[in-house]
């Protein structure tokens, strides 16, 4: 089915419809055919963590060694719990470095469990939710020979070899920015990012994206963290990946090895679930209550349920 227009995600306070959202969306089947689009998902977007997946992809094959664990951290955007913290240190003190060799910015976990465990301590680089990542960056260049200081720099052997792997795997990439991290953000486009689910999902054994995939599934604690959406799907749903992406973007292969990929326009990324759980409904699975909870939860008023988000049908 397709659609010039993008899908509506509706936030309802009572009777009224509080606030929308546009989604634009594309599924790519499991044969890889488009079977469903919504809004002009060809036009250049930042997909930001979405495509995670395809940067570990990159550091694997630059020849990283790094085991399942460091893999599904590397490709998450993890929620600073101890044991992610303590999982990306190893990595670094395995490869002969330590906190100070990290360049992207102290922050605190990203999770609410974990920042509330924080308590005043200061912001730190390993807390930052891409740790993993740029852990992983590091190993990269220690197996390459490649400098270190400057890793995050476009123009570094390192990104070159991110940027050309993504393009492989996944699509053009139309420009390039500073994601939030400090690393290379890549614009390419919503069926690009579709392609590397795909990828992800047929991967053949040994190749750095089945090795991905495989992480990202036998460790979904390691990509995000409790009550997030990641975690929660892959958890619930055997044969799912999830990877979001900030401003609202999410990449998902679906139980039945379709690929999904979103983007919300506004960048506001309550409207994510929504849009997760119809394509579910519409492919016959019934998502699970705790999907559904944490993917669409409730508005709340006084404390209690008043309203909902939905997609408008």
């Amino acid at each position: 089915m397709t659609s010039p227009e993008p899908w509506v995600v509706e936030v309802t306070r009572g009777d009224l419809v509080e606030s929308e959202h546009r989604v634009r969306l594309v599924v790519l089947g499991p044969d890889g055919s488009e079977e469903l689009r919504a809004g002009p998902v060809e036009a250049p977007m930042l997909p930001r963590s979405a495509i995670k997946p395809a940067q570990a992809m990159a550091v694997l094959d630059a020849g990283a060694e790094l085991d399942d664990r460091e893999l599904a951290l590397a490709a998450g955007s993890h929620s600073g719990e101890p044991g992610h913290l303590a999982l990306a240190a190893g990595l670094l003190a395995r490869h002969g470095l330590d906190e100070d060799a990290l360049r992207c910015p102290p922050a605190r976990p990203l999770g609410l469990a974990a920042d509330h465990a924080w308590g005043e301590r200061a912001p730190t680089r390993l807390a930052m939710n891409c740790s993993g990542k740029h852990a992983a960056f590091l190993a990269a260049c220690r197996a390459r020979g490649w400098s270190l200081e400057d890793h995050l720099d476009p123009a570094h052997p390192l990104q070159q070899h991110v940027r050309a792997t993504l393009e492989r795997v996944a699509g053009p990439v139309h420009a390039s920015t500073v994601d939030g991290c400090g690393a290379p953000a890549f614009a390419t486009d919503l069926v690009a990012v579709a392609r590397l689910g795909r990828r992800l999902a047929d991967a053949a054994p040994g190749t750095p994206a089945h090795r991905v995939a495989a992480a990202m599934r036998a460790h979904p604690d390691l990509v995000a963290g409790p009550d997030r959406l990641d975690t929660v799907l892959m958890t619930l749903l055997p044969g799912s990946l999830s990877k979001v992406g900030a401003e609202g973007v999410l990449l998902a292969v679906l139980p039945d090895g379709a690929s999904l990929a979103l983007a919300v326009v506004d960048g506001g990324a309550r409207a994510v679930g929504p849009v997760l759980l119809e394509v579910l409904r519409r492919r016959g699975v019934t998502p699970p209550e705790a999907l559904h909870t944490v993917a669409a939860p409730p508005v709340r008023g006084g404390g209690h349920p008043i309203g909902a988000h939905r997609v408008r049908l």
